[in-house]
């Protein structure tokens, strides 16, 4: 997972490779739970959408966590229709590695999933999460509707000031609209279910986030 001496600066539409029209293969169950990775999920169940490094580590933050129903890792915030990962790792896509999770808001609120995304990782790395370097590393939040962006304004907001008083730089954090989710290859779905010894790069800050000790009301 280290791709090191490419640009950290995202492509333009006239740069970015130009992808395909199918999607790439991937699972169609989950490899932990055995639950459906495209749905159909669950009536009222959500989804969230985070990007905190090499998505192999990050998705098992996820799965790991009560309430959360599946995950799955793909490709999102890009320009290139249905990229492969080698693609993304070219830092010609503008993709970054994300995590979709889906998960049952009452057992477990969007608050406390985005102050596990904060805790898990620095947020404030840029083009990079510790020696992976690259676009595709980068951090972000990515919503689905108004109360999610909401949300995750406010956790940016209340945990900057926690980051800097311990002598961390500003959030680099991208909050933005999901746009297509491209489910990556196969193999990479719960690869560290498939792969325990398998290389994670996730690492947090110790820093905590004061955001999201609650859980959604029933």
């Amino acid at each position: 997972m280290f791709w090191l001496k490419k640009s950290l600066d995202l492509p333009t539409k006239a740069d970015a490779l130009p992808g395909r029209s199918t999607p790439v293969p991937t699972a169609e169950t989950h490899f932990v739970n055995g639950h459906a990775l495209k749905g159909p999920y669950p009536a009222g169940f959500e989804t969230a959408v985070f990007a905190l490094g090499c998505f192999w580590g990050a998705e098992r933050k996820f799965w790991q966590t009560p309430g959360v129903w599946a995950t799955a890792v793909g490709y999102v915030a890009g320009i290139t229709e249905n990229p492969t990962y080698e693609e993304v790792c070219s830092g010609r896509t503008g993709h970054t590695e994300a995590v979709l999770v889906v998960y049952d808001p009452k057992a477990v609120s969007y608050d406390e999933l985005v102050r596990l995304f904060f805790e898990s990782h620095d947020p404030t790395q840029g083009m990079r999460q510790g020696n992976d370097v690259g676009t595709q590393y980068r951090s972000g939040i990515y919503v689905t509707n108004a109360g999610q962006r909401v949300a995750a304004e406010a956790a940016k907001a209340a945990y900057e000031p926690a980051l800097k008083a311990k002598g961390f730089g500003p959030i680099t954090t991208e909050i933005a609209e999901l746009g297509p989710f491209y489910f990556a290859e196969g193999y990479h779905q719960q690869y560290l279910a498939k792969n325990p010894a398998g290389y994670c790069g996730l690492g947090g800050t110790g820093v905590s986030c004061p955001i999201g000790t609650g859980v959604a009301a029933q």
